[in-house]
């Protein structure tokens, strides 16, 4: 009997394993933005051009992971100025750290629907807790992948003096930077 029992165990856990799946982020279909305010007259805002990472997730144990890095000398303002001042020391030091990295392994769902993605972003060197709200979440057969894709609207906002991005702020910038990440991941 006591054999049965743990081998009843055994094929239940490696059916709930078996349940995971992995996804490859789509970069063509995710996009990282970050917005600033400028002096309260106007929002600066730019994103990332060059983006990837994968996901694990699990839809009925409400359990994923994620590992998404975005390359920090691909900054896009549309103003290529800016995007120089935003590469240089001053703020993301893309010389020296070329990579963001957002890595989570807390998903929080409200019925069955991820709503929060809670993880660690790392940011010139620096690694802080930050917790992506999702705005939308859905899971869906793309007809012209033919596979499941995952993806939503999810959005941040970080204290970037946390990280050592503290350009501006003696001129009255803020400290509060919003980000937006939207993103879609292709199952594998």
């Amino acid at each position: 009997m006591r054999k049965s029992l743990t081998l009843i165990a055994a094929a239940l856990l490696s059916a709930g394993a078996a349940q995971a799946a992995n996804y490859t982020v789509d970069p063509t279909h995710t996009f990282a933005t970050f917005e600033i305010s400028h002096f309260g007259a106007s929002v600066n805002r730019a994103r990332f051009d060059k983006k990837e990472g994968t996901i694990e997730f699990d839809r009925a144990a409400k359990t994923g992971k994620v590992d998404i890095s975005l390359d920090m000398t691909s900054v896009n303002s549309g103003t290529a100025a800016f995007d120089k001042h935003l590469q240089s020391a001053d703020i993301f030091n893309a010389a020296q750290f070329p990579k963001a990295r957002f890595v989570s392994d807390k998903f929080v769902f409200n019925g069955d629907k991820v709503a929060e993605v809670q993880g660690q972003l790392t940011l010139l060197g620096k690694t802080q807790p930050v917790s992506f709200k999702a705005n939308q979440f859905n899971c869906y057969q793309s007809p012209m992948l033919k596979r499941e894709v995952c993806g939503g609207d999810f959005e941040a906002t970080i204290d970037r003096a946390a990280f050592g991005v503290n350009y501006g702020i003696d001129w009255g910038f803020p400290k509060n930077v919003r980000i937006v990440l939207q993103v879609e991941a292709v199952k594998q």
